[in-house]
């Protein structure tokens, strides 16, 4: 019981938030500022924001989220402990969700109408967002949280003419805080200047005369521009309103010109609009209102007969008097798209005539054509014609050709019939001497000779009643011509008025037929029965019997709706039929000569058997026919109440009376769109029915099952069972199948099943007996089918050879491809047996034959046996060699892949990582640390550092700066490079601009390749200009997760995998030579007998732990052993925070108790011929299962003599002492020279000596093997690594991996080339491939490829330095589009990955390709993105010493800097210079 303790009364819970469709799977609440709000988590995976403000009248859901794709969100969601985040979980992502999202809002009536309580309007920074996060929030007007807070704008005047310019606006504001820090006035991208503040207003001047807006005839005759207010402290806009520049001079007639919205003048002498009325050249001239303009008044109908020379008189006023020099008047008719000019006379200022002219227009169909008039003067001054009179054309012969439609037409047209041409004419036009011309309004105007040509029905009753209707020519021109002399086979036919068409048609009523009556023809008089005003029938009517035999069906619902079918003879009789089932009306619904067919109508009376009576005209038919009505049909049940959105699953429903239903159908209606579907009657109580589909739009098909608004059934007229109240039924979503696979092909055995995969394939029903009816054919044959909920089992039907697959369910049908089933061997098993019993006698007796020869050819070949044997002595070790090669391949792939598992991955925090690719080598960088002034010069530094932020925050200035440096002889490549980092690093926190800048800089760069003639694939090949080093440095940014996420961990291994590999051989400790290595240049290319030992280390944290085995070769020096050893007691510890060998003593503690510290050099070191080998663990003769130890470095009396040796000893300080002589282009001319010591001459040496000393001798070189045979090293050592190349290769280039999104900047970056290449209308796939590959895998990912410690916490030797390199090379050859030709000098690095590069390259190929499918990012998801990431990483770099670094390059170019900004036309309007000098003079030391 919800009771406190000690209350009798219950405490009832109030809901304020029901939700029927989706729904909730979690909830989670807090209070924030006096507001309660709750978060829920709902079934489809949304978040819903809900404020409550007590009870239910006040809960606002203000916000949907979709958090997850697909599924629910799961139980329990936690608050970050600021409460800024919230964590939820679903089944397989746990995500940070922002409490709010406040930066979405782009308005402040958005943000403060949002409801979001946590949202606010920070004025002057033109933002939404949280209070605390707006600066300077506290004081007045500077952060708005109510509507009525949103800053206004008015500006007076609003609107001004084109041609007026530098006018003073006077803007009035409300809400505005304090603005001490100035404001600018902005006209969009027209001018800005700066506003003068003066109490609440605002001054501002209108643009200049070059900088006012074209307005173009087709726009209308106004430009309406933002006029923005700028504020000069945060530089955002923070108030606009509209502001208007018209043109008055677009208007080209007087009367749109005046009634214009604005201050537009006509000059009626000089026939243009202006804003200026003293530029007319007449003081009458000038005209402000309508009725002063010149026009043409409203006449009456004009017509014009067709080739008859007449004038056109036309009334107006206000007509202008041509001066002088000006033509006259002039009419033009638009005749069928022809123009006809006619000359005109004005005869004052009311009054105009178009000349004396005849007109005519093409074909006779149609008899008068409504023609556009236009008067105009001096050639093209129109005169307006408000009333838009027209001329009509006519013609009296077009489509009169009978004498009664003559007389019909119109009396204006004054057209007469001309008997004597038999056609109708002007009376001009019909010669008089010879015939006669009839008009209406003479006497004789009767047309002779009346023709009946047709009459209908030709049948009726004998009682009369009957309308017949009697169609012809000349039939009267009034109704009395033929109001009396009408007569229907010899009976007298009344005509009606309203059925009567002068001259073509007449309907009359027949009166009653005598029996001796049958049939007749049709005779009429024209107003007097004279024989040429006569005229009868070709057609006969008949006097017929109407009877009626019989009914069906001859029972119904009392609610009707009932097709009734009445048999009988001639019922297709007169004209008009009633049928009354006892006083209710049977609809008609048609006829023929056996056949009424009507539809019954509701009863009255109930349940009852009635007369049937049917009525044709005035005949009544008898005959005893009954029809019953019965009770209605009822629904009991229908099963089962569920179906798919389809519809078409079967239903079946049980009810009384349905056998009465002669067409039933079931109905279901949802958002507003109905669906049908079909019923079969079994019996009275049984029918079957299809299921109506659901309107749902297939696009957006949601997961969750639907209700249908309405569901029913259409039984005749039965109203109540249209929607039925009582049913649940559901419908819930489609199956979905899956493809078989890309090719649409399945391989399959014949006997093995088919499966069908996909998802709803049952549905989810309440009870869980649902159950869909599939049907899968194979070709043309069923399958038998087994259902799970997300595959179809089908038993493929005894067939082989290709077949289409087609699954239907529910009205749906799909084909997820074709399946091939291949034959089975056509061999029967003891076939099979008898060959392979054949075989292997065959092979015996081959043997046999073999041994017989082999014994034979023996003692011949014994002497040249001896002769091979050095020979065969040095093949035996290459296939040692290669033997041993293949067992390490399939051994060490496992051992890799599990050992990389357990370690995490030590990636660089963000500052580290950006500061390792932006300034490669330099460890403290000035931008990491703060500005370093001295004290008396600190605040101007500062204060002009601010300034010169706000001239790189201009994209004039920045770009004007970077073209200025980059056109400088003696501005380097290094200069480029670090520019383009600087600035990256100050713009690191605005990378919507930043990204801007980039994109024009790319922009120009690319037209200065075309431009130069250069080919296009050299784009963004080398760092030669800021863009290039800026596109890098922008992909290092927004790169950062997707590194971390997800490309990292494929790198990382790649790394560990070439790192553990290179140290399961000897690795030679100075010239970083391995047995094991992908690089020729690195191989060790001789036998090096070497041993793994397994050594006991002490563990150096705790000492009383167990040891460690570590693995070491025999063969390492002792600072490789050391390195080996701290690699495997700090496995999951960063490089820097480890030990370093050189600090550490190796310690090795013997079994006799006694410890000795073994070192790369001491007194024993061996020296021969002045090569001094350096000592390894074979030297020491240390046993497998030794125990050592590290310690910290003791300085012994050896070490302490030779001191400057024993630092030496450290691997990289080998690998720093190696010099490369030769040209880089030689790879094998790339040989380390070793340094002798200086005082000794004494060469140090570890597993080879150096070649180029002759102390070799020529017969030392060929003991060894032929050093190419190690090349097979090489196949071996990529063989063990291929997996973890093609990992991250894979994952580079793949647009969704591992559920990682591809990141937004790739795409962005792919779709702005796209649209450059377009631009420049390259369209070679080549050119764009290139420029992709140049831009992202060549900038980006080869540097981290060859660089992982940029990425990692790591420490890379030179021998994985040299792997990574032809790693990074493959990657490059891979990306590339041209064919590299190979042949046996190709360097081995590509030899190596020859084969694999074809695919690698489809991978890049099919990755461009899918980038270019994605939908494109629009600008306002990119820059939101981009925000949220410079939000992110806001204070990583100190902008104030990064703003310092690049005013030095101010300071150095500063002349050809200013001299930049004053030639461009935008920086002298900012002032760009002025604002240059300025933080000139701040900077300056002497100041």
């Amino acid at each position: 019981m919800n009771a406190p303790l000690g209350v009798s009364s219950m405490v009832r819970g109030l809901p304020i938030y029901t939700e029927d469709g989706d729904r909730m799977t979690s909830v989670i609440a807090y209070v924030y500022k006096n507001h309660s709000l709750a978060f829920v988590g709902t079934k489809s995976g949304k978040l819903k924001k809900i404020r409550v403000d007590g009870t239910t009248k006040n809960t606002l859901e203000y916000e949907i989220v979709q958090v997850v794709d697909t599924g629910p969100i799961l139980r329990d969601m936690a608050f970050s402990m600021d409460h800024e985040h919230l964590y939820i979980m679903s089944e397989k992502q746990l995500t940070r969700v922002p409490v709010e999202s406040c930066s979405q809002y782009k308005t402040c009536s958005e943000c403060l109408g949002s409801g979001d309580p946590h949202c606010g309007w920070c004025v002057l920074h033109n933002t939404c967002t949280r209070k605390e996060r707006c600066e300077r929030s506290s004081e007045p007007r500077r952060f708005a949280s109510e509507m009525k807070q949103c800053v206004r704008l008015t500006v007076h005047p609003n609107n001004i003419s084109v041609s007026q310019y530098n006018v003073l606006l006077v803007l009035e504001t409300y809400n505005v805080p304090e603005l001490s820090a100035g404001v600018n006035c902005t006209f969009e991208d027209l001018s800005e200047m700066d506003g003068l503040v003066v109490g609440s207003q605002i001054q501002c001047i209108s643009p200049a005369a070059k900088e006012v807006p074209q307005i173009i005839t087709e726009n209308g005759d106004h430009h309406i521009v933002q006029l923005q207010l700028k504020s000069k402290e945060t530089g955002m806009t923070f108030a606009s309103t509209s502001f208007v520049f018209y043109n008055c001079s677009v208007h080209n007639s007087c009367l749109s010109c005046v009634e214009s919205p604005y201050r537009c003048h006509w000059c009626k002498y000089r026939h243009v609009c202006t804003h200026d009325p003293s530029s007319c050249s007449f003081q009458e001239g000038r005209v402000k209102l309508p009725e002063d303009c010149p026009q043409l008044l409203q006449a009456e109908k004009i017509l014009v007969p067709v080739e008859v020379i007449k004038p056109i008189t036309l009334k107006a006023k206000n007509l202008p008097q041509p001066q002088s020099g000006q033509r006259g008047y002039e009419c033009i008719l638009n005749i069928q798209g022809n123009e006809q000019r006619v000359p005109a006379l004005r005869f004052n200022s009311s009054s105009v005539q178009c000349q004396n002219t005849s007109y005519s227009y093409e074909g006779m169909e149609i008899n008068s054509l409504p023609v556009e008039l236009t008067v105009v003067w001096n050639g093209n001054f129109n005169i307006d014609n408000p009333a838009q009179n027209k001329v009509h054309l006519y013609k009296c012969g077009a489509m009169r050709d009978s004498c009664g439609l003559c007389l019909k037409a119109d009396p204006d047209f004054e057209c007469g019939w001309c008997e004597g041409q038999n056609q109708c004419t002007l009376k001009q036009h019909c010669p008089a001497q010879d015939s006669q011309w009839l008009e209406l309004s003479s006497t004789k105007g009767k047309c002779t000779n009346p023709k009946i040509t047709d009459i209908n029905p030709v049948t009726g009753p004998r009682e009369g009643g009957t309308k017949v209707t009697i169609r012809g020519e000349n039939l009267g021109l009034e109704f009395r011509d033929i109001a009396s002399h009408v007569k229907v086979a010899g009976v007298e036919c009344k005509p009606l008025v309203e059925g009567y068409i002068p001259a073509e048609q007449i309907v009359c009523e027949m009166g009653e037929a005598k029996p001796s009556q049958h049939a007749g023809f049709v005779e009429i008089c024209v107003a007097e029965c004279k024989p040429e005003f006569m005229a009868r029938s070709s057609q006969l009517y008949y006097f017929m019997t109407l009877t009626l035999s019989d009914l069906k069906p001859k029972r119904g619902p009392v609610s009707g709706g009932t097709q009734v079918t009445i048999t009988g003879n001639n019922l297709n009789a007169g004209s008009n039929v009633i049928v009354t089932f006892g006083r209710q009306p049977c609809l008609f619904f048609r006829r023929s000569t056996k056949h009424i067919v009507c539809n019954t109508t509701a009863s009255d009376e109930g349940f009852e058997k009635v007369k049937v009576s049917v009525r044709v005209d005035k005949a009544k038919i008898h005959q005893e026919l009954q029809y019953e009505y019965v009770e209605d049909p009822t629904i009991l049940r229908i099963e089962p109440e569920w179906s798919i959105f389809s519809g078409n699953t079967p239903i079946a429903v049980w009810g009384t009376h349905l056998d009465l239903i002669q067409n039933p159908q079931i109905r279901a209606k949802h958002g507003g769109k109905e669906h049908v579907n079909n019923c079969e009657v079994q019996n009275s109580t049984e029918m079957t029915c299809q299921a109506p589909a659901l309107a749902v739009d297939p696009s957006h098909q949601s997961e969750l099952a639907e209700r249908p608004e309405e569901f029913g059934f259409i039984l005749d007229n039965v109203q109540s069972l249209l929607i039925l109240n009582k049913t649940n039924f559901t419908y819930y979503p489609n199956p979905i199948f899956e493809v078989f696979n890309p090719s649409g092909i399945l391989e399959l055995k014949p006997g093995s099943p088919i499966i069908l995969k996909g998802k709803n394939l049952i549905p989810p029903v309440a009870g869980g007996n649902a159950k869909l009816n599939y049907t899968v054919l194979v070709g043309e044959k069923p399958c038998v089918v087994t259902v799970s909920d997300v595959q179809l089992l089908c038993e493929s039907p005894n067939l082989i050879g290709r077949h289409k697959v087609m699954a239907r369910v529910g009205g749906m049908e799909f084909s997820p491809g074709m399946v091939y089933i291949s034959p089975d061997s056509p061999l029967s098993l003891p076939a099979i047996v008898s060959i392979a019993v054949a075989g292997g006698l065959l092979i015996i007796f081959i043997v046999a034959v073999l041994i017989a020869y082999k014994r034979k050819s023996r003692e011949s070949d014994l002497t040249l046996k001896r002769l091979q044997m050095q020979m065969d002595n040095l093949e035996s070790r290459v296939a040692l060699e290669c033997k041993e090669a293949f067992a390490e391949l399939q051994t060490d792939i496992h051992e890799l892949t599990s050992d990389l598992d357990g370690a995490g991955i030590p990636f660089l925090d963000y500052r580290t990582y950006t500061m390792r690719v932006l300034f490669p080598g330099i460890e403290d960088h000035p931008v990491l640390r703060d500005l370093e002034v001295p004290g008396y010069r600190q605040e101007r530094v500062e204060k002009g550092l601010k300034l010169f932020a706000q001239l790189i925050n201009n994209k004039v200035f920045l770009l004007s700066f970077i073209r200025t440096l980059e056109s400088q002889r003696s501005f380097s490549m290094r200069d480029r490079g670090n520019v383009a980092s600087l600035i990256m690093t100050v713009l690191q926190s605005k990378l919507e601009y930043a990204t801007d800048v980039l994109k024009q800089l790319l922009a120009d760069l690319i037209d200065k390749n075309l431009e130069s003639k250069n080919h296009p694939k050299l784009l963004l090949r080398r760092t030669e200009s800021v863009a290039e080093k800026m596109l890098t440095n922008w992909f290092t940014f927004l790169l950062y997760k997707f590194l971390k996420e997800c490309a990292g961990e494929p790198l990382f291994s790649l790394f560990c995998a070439i790192k553990q590999q290179m140290e399961k051989g000897p690795i030679d400790s100075i010239t970083g030579e391995a047995r094991y290595s992908l690089s020729e240049d690195k191989l060790i290319r001789q036998q090096i007998d070497y041993k793994t030992l397994v050594l006991s280390c002490v563990n150096p944290d705790n000492v009383n732990s167990s040891e460690i085995p570590v693995k070491i070769l025999n063969c390492d020096t002792i600072t490789q052993v050391k390195e080996k050893i701290l690699d495997a007691i700090f496995k999951n510890v960063p490089c820097s925070h480890r030990p370093k060998a050189a600090d550490m003593d190796l310690e090795w503690r013997q079994a006799s108790g006694a410890r000795m510290i073994l070192q790369d050099e001491d007194i024993t070191t061996k020296i021969e011929n002045d090569w001094k080998r350096l000592n390894t663990l074979a030297h020491y003769q240390v046993p497998d299962g030794s125990v050592v130890a590290l310690v910290s470095k003791q300085v012994t009396a050896y070490n302490a003599v030779n001191n400057s040796t024993v630092s030496r000893t450290s691997a990289s300080k080998y690998e720093n002492m190696i010099r490369y002589t030769g040209s880089p282009d030689s790879l094998r001319s790339r040989t380390p020279m070793i340094t002798p010591d200086l005082e000794s001459g004494v060469k140090m040496w570890h597993l080879v000596k150096n070649h180029e000393h002759g102390d070799q001798k020529e017969g030392d070189r060929g003991s060894k093997m032929v050093s190419e045979i190690y090349l097979t090293r090489l196949l071996a050592t990529k063989g063990t690594l291929q997996k973890f190349v093609d990992d991250l290769f894979e994952t580079i280039f793949s647009t969704a991996h591992r559920g990682s999104a591809l990141p937004l900047a790739i795409k962005y970056m792919f779709d702005f080339l796209d649209e450059q290449a377009d631009k420049h209308n390259i369209h070679d796939p080549h050119v764009r491939h290139t420029w992709k590959s140049n831009c992202l895998p060549l900038r980006f990912w080869v540097n981290m490829i060859k660089n992982p410690q940029f990425v990692f916490d790591i420490h890379k030797n030179s021998i994985t330095d040299a792997c990574l390199s032809v790693v990074a090379q493959t990657f490059m050859d891979s990306c590339s589009t041209s064919e590299h030709r190979l042949g046996k000098d190709s360097p081995s690095n590509k030899l190596l990955y020859a084969k694999d590069i074809p695919s690698y390259k489809n991978w890049v190929e099919r990755y461009y390709s899918d980038i270019a499918k994605m939908p494109a990012i629009s600008d306002q998801d990119m820059n939101a993105y981009l925000a949220e990431q410079s939000r992110m990483h806001m204070n990583e770099f100190n902008t104030m010493s990064a703003l310092s670094e690049i005013y030095s390059y101010v300071g150095k170019y500063s002349e050809e800097i200013l001299g930049a900004l004053d030639q461009d036309d935008q920086a002298g309007k900012q002032k760009l210079a002025y604002k240059l000098e300025q933080v000139i003079t701040l900077m300056s030391i002497d100041s």
